[in-house]
């Protein structure tokens, strides 16, 4: 929270207040009134505002400013941004009152002074506050389950998260460094595909642009500035290229509107590294929108005689034809897409949607309860919803799989997929058999033992893809392992076969007990919680059901239970009464570095003489000297440095970012790290040799391995190289791509899949 209460003295109160009452104004012009209301929600919006700036009087922000720009402004997102009514206003604007302000006012007192639905969303929104407890390393994964429990009761507290969400990112420079990276990296790992899944696309894009800006700021500077300094040649170009459709949309009669929307920082970062390529090869800086202003009833034609005009032309690239009218996308999204070759060369996109589909898309969620009943695909609204509701049913899940069920969901793509009767239903992108059989219901999926996939026969694990038609196939002697977890991608059917699991293992819960209480009694070993878990520690087990299960099934010998849990050997040679360990809890090394790093949050950390803090750099990415780096608190290993776009950094630093910590390389460090690149190149005599020659002479670099092949004039080349800093790494690079025949030279990201 960005919060913290100063005194009064050097502020100018005044010129506050006005800024205040500026900022309320520019509120309530956001929020669109609806006449026949518009008395009753000002009233509303007006008592909040004044119960809300009681509450923060005496509050300021880490900037300094006053707390109550933050509510405001939050208000003022849920309004303009989202499209949300005056209840959501108002619990916009007191969202922060509870949980700040516990002395002045209580849950009971927003429910007497605004009702049971603010009172409700007021409490969805209160936060847990994080417990810097070690041993508890998913109290983050916990924050994210009770954010996502509010789904059950009322959509609005998600909507209004987003809002302070993405106002506590637009303020985040004020935060000190560790915890900007802790919120940028949670921004991303979960609320940014939150609000994408919501259909929020503008607040998914400056969310993720924002946490690029924190993560990675040279990158995201550097995009930014070729951005800025491309887009008058863009503008001139999306001119001409529209001219012809504009005459043709004319001449037919449409009301339309054509724009030209720019892709975001980090979309276009995502696809450099992804494709491996530099900023200027990227094709898709930008896209052109039509937006026809006709008749619900008249979209879908009106659209398909827009993109008629388009390829009429400019000729269409045969693979990027979307329709996502006849099949919307599982957040109800809707438009045409299609990529065109223009008369200069350049591939452009092309999106084409109806005002309404418009509204959809800039506002997701909100805008959908606008047309609700007018529209005929209504059913696909709740689609995802009803997903993650599927996820929190199961209450028994470590917080942490549950994390990781709703962060894969939320990234994953859909495919669409039919009922033998003609149904469609919406899975998520590798999706199997065993998936589309716990969709249609529970038994289905417990009996499934395959099914008739477009009239051929596949086992229940086949992987459907999009526009396939099945008919289940079941048997009631089949029943559900624990194997199939790793065949499934929904939390629907991850949590109807732990379900069926786990109401099978207690059915030898007494049996298992009776077994382990008889070798403890044996041993002459107390049966306690303490020697219990104990036992669950020594045998791997999460906890006492499956221990209980695997003794009663045999799994579990007594005889091996009996070795690992009998006390040790008396033997006066063991017992030294002059030397007993004076143990000190914080003495370990996990409590040292911390200590050592807490003290130092700009911390000059990497250096080859240290002896204060253990390191060790990470295999999945491997950061050189120069990188932006993170250092994850091992309790065992030490700090483990990571690259700071490494996708496990992200994870770290969104999931256990009390164990996270910024720091930085050493400038007078000097010692050779390995690191990986892969060159593609036109097969030629001697190129081998000739790039040997540049690293290991010409540049003096050290090559540990080369792995090189060449295949129909083609070649691919992966070397492995131990380099001083990310300087001369990038000099080798650009040497590299100047050699003749060479085609694109990259650094390797991620070094775990070679």
């Amino acid at each position: 929270m960005q919060t913290e209460k100063l005194l009064l003295i050097g502020y100018d109160v005044q010129a506050e207040r006005k800024e205040i009452l500026k900022r309320y104004k520019r509120l309530l012009t956001a929020f669109h009134l609806k006449p026949e209301q518009a008395k009753e929600d000002l009233a509303l919006i007006r008592k909040a505002f004044e119960v809300a700036l009681d509450a923060h009087k005496d509050m300021r922000r880490k900037s300094g400013e006053p707390y109550i720009y933050h509510p405001l402004e939050v208000a003022r997102i849920c309004a303009e941004e989202i499209g949300l009514g005056a209840t959501s206003i108002a619990a916009a604007l007191l969202h922060d009152v509870v949980e700040d302000r516990s002395d002045l006012y209580s849950v009971e007192d927003i429910h007497r002074l605004f009702g049971d639905k603010i009172a409700r969303i007021c409490e969805g929104l209160t936060k847990i506050k994080e417990i810097f407890d070690h041993t508890q390393p998913s109290d983050q994964a916990e924050h994210y389950r009770k954010l996502l429990l509010t789904l059950s009761d009322d959509v609005r507290v998600i909507l209004i998260k987003l809002a302070d969400r993405l106002h506590n990112m637009r303020t985040l420079q004020y935060m000190r460094p560790e915890k900007q990276l802790k919120i940028a990296a949670e921004t991303t790992y979960l609320f940014a595909p939150l609000a994408h899944r919501l259909g929020l696309y503008s607040i998914k894009s400056e969310m993720e642009d924002l946490a690029l800006k924190f993560t990675e700021p040279e990158i995201y500077k550097e995009i930014s500035r070729r951005m800025a300094e491309s887009d008058p040649v863009r503008a001139n170009f999306a001119e001409e290229f529209i001219k012809p459709i504009e005459k043709d949309l004319k001449e037919k009669g449409f009301r339309y509107r054509i724009m030209r929307r720019n892709k975001s920082v980090y979309s276009i970062w995502t696809k450099m590294k992804k494709k491996h390529i530099p900023f200027d090869e990227v094709y898709d800086v930008f896209a052109i929108r039509i937006i026809l202003d006709v008749p619900i009833n008249d979209e879908r034609s009106a659209c398909w005689q827009a993109y008629s005009i388009v390829t009429s032309h400019y000729r269409p690239k045969p693979d990027r034809l979307r329709d996502w009218i006849s099949i919307p996308r599982a957040n109800g999204y809707q438009a045409l897409h299609t990529t065109v070759m223009s008369k200069e060369g350049k591939w452009v996109e092309v999106q084409i949607r109806s005002e309404r589909m418009d509204e959809i898309a800039e506002k997701g969620y909100a805008a959908h309860w606008k047309y609700k009943g007018q529209y005929y695909d209504d059913k696909n609204i709740d689609n995802w919803l009803d997903r993650i509701r599927d996820m929190l049913q199961n209450g028994e899940a470590g917080a942490l799989d549950f994390l990781e069920d709703v962060q894969g969901y939320l990234f994953s793509s859909e495919i669409f997929v039919f009922k033998l009767d003609g149904e469609l239903r919406i899975l998520p992108a590798g999706s199997t058999v065993l998936d589309f059989a716990y969709a249609i219901n529970p038994d289905e999926g417990n009996h499934c033992i395959g099914a008739n996939v477009n009239h051929k026969l596949q086992n229940r694990f086949y992987e459907l893809k999009s526009g396939d038609q099945i008919e289940i196939l079941t048997s009631k002697i089949q029943e559900p392992s624990e194997d199939w977890l790793d065949h499934v991608k929904t939390s629907r059917a991850k949590t109807r076969i732990r379900e069926y699991i786990r109401e099978k293992k207690k059915k030898f819960y007494n049996v298992g007990e009776q077994k382990v209480l008889q070798i403890f009694n044996k041993l002459n070993i107390p049966f306690t919680d303490e020697k219990l878990n104990e036992l669950l520690q020594k045998t791997n087990r999460a906890n006492t059901l499956d221990l209980y299960y695997d003794v009663a099934q045999g799994i579990l010998d007594p005889k091996y239970i009996s070795s690992i849990m009998a006390p040790p050997s008396r033997s006066w040679f063991s017992l030294n009464p002059f030397h007993r360990s004076k143990h000190n809890p914080n003495s370990s090394l996990s409590f040292e570095i911390i200590h050592h790093l807490r003290k130092n949050s700009e911390l000059q950390l990497l250096d080859s003489n240290l002896d204060q803090v253990k390191y060790i750099v990470a295999d999945c990415c491997k950061p050189i000297p120069g990188d932006d780096v993170i250092g994850y608190i091992d309790h065992h290993q030490g700090v483990v440095i990571h690259r700071a776009q490494c996708i496990e950094a992200v994870h770290l630093m969104s999931t256990f970012s009390h164990n996270v910590v910024k720091v930085k390389w050493t400038e007078e460090l000097n010692l050779s790290v390995m690191t990986g690149i892969k060159l593609d190149a036109i097969d030629r005599k001697g190129l081998l040799h000739e790039l040997s020659e540049l690293i290991s002479n010409e540049m003096d670099i050290n090559i540990k391995s080369i792995h090189f092949e060449s295949d129909n004039g083609v070649s691919e080349g992966i070397f492995f190289l131990y380099v001083v800093n990310v300087d001369q790494l990038n000099n080798l690079i650009n040497k590299l791509k100047k050699v003749n025949a060479v085609q694109s030279v990259t650094r390797i990201d991620n070094y775990s899949p070679l």
